[in-house]
């Protein structure tokens, strides 16, 4: 099957750079590519992309604004695709707040090539891009800005088993499938159908809310070592 993407950034040479990269792949159709945050969101409603590359910073409207537009649209509008941020270090809480809003994660701008061929096709495919080596300390600095934990929130974690309770942690603390597969002495198999529950359970649609949700019920606090 192939992937249709849609390449949204203010920078004219980005997009062309990735449109090239991504056009090259045989499974991968760039079909469109847009300045701005609310060009992206229109192009995004005619074109119906599989996967929408945003950057976060913008004019006009950023990608945090566009990605909560395609991801929460209004009534009569069905397509929702996925979002992959663009972003860099400098832009933490944006990147923070696009999670919470839906994004199915983010990406470094400046990452290898590979990286971005395969975060679109890992994104495309339902997954979560929540590379567990920048998880470790973008998810703590986000969560750092944020409130207090949210009660209904602690209170929904009662649903889960006390494994579940400790997959959904060791998701928060960046882990990969196969590492919290190892910890917990598991197959990995178990280790996915452990985490699809705790997504089913608790109303989550993939692994970067799950990872939110995990700090926001204060299950996993900020600076934690684990």
């Amino acid at each position: 099957m192939t992937i249709k993407v849609i390449i949204v950034d203010d920078q004219a040479m980005v997009r062309a750079g990735f449109a090239a990269l991504l056009a090259a792949q045989s499974d991968i159709d760039v079909i469109g590519d847009a300045p701005d945050g609310r060009q992206g969101v229109e192009l995004s409603r005619r074109t119906h992309p599989d996967v929408v590359l945003m950057d976060v910073r913008m004019p006009e409207m950023d990608g945090l604004e566009a990605a909560r537009r395609l991801l929460d649209p209004p009534k009569g509008v069905t397509h929702r695709p996925k979002v992959l941020m663009l972003t860099t270090f400098d832009v933490d809480d944006y990147v923070y707040e696009a999670l919470r809003a839906g994004a199915s994660g983010f990406l470094l701008k400046d990452a290898p090539p590979a990286d971005l061929i395969s975060a679109v096709r890992v994104v495309a495919a339902g997954e979560a891009l929540l590379a567990p080596s920048v998880t470790r300390r973008l998810i703590a600095d986000f969560a750092r800005q944020r409130p207090a934990p949210r009660r209904n929130r602690s209170l929904r974690l009662n649903g889960l088993t006390p494994r579940e309770t400790e997959v959904l942690e060791l998701i928060a603390r960046g882990l990969s499938n196969q590492e919290i597969a190892a910890g917990l002495v598991l197959a990995e198999q178990t280790v996915k159908t452990h985490i699809g529950r705790v997504l089913a359970k608790l109303g989550l649609r993939d692994r970067a809310q799950a990872v939110i949700f995990a700090y926001e019920s204060g299950l996993v606090r900020p600076g934690d070592d684990g």
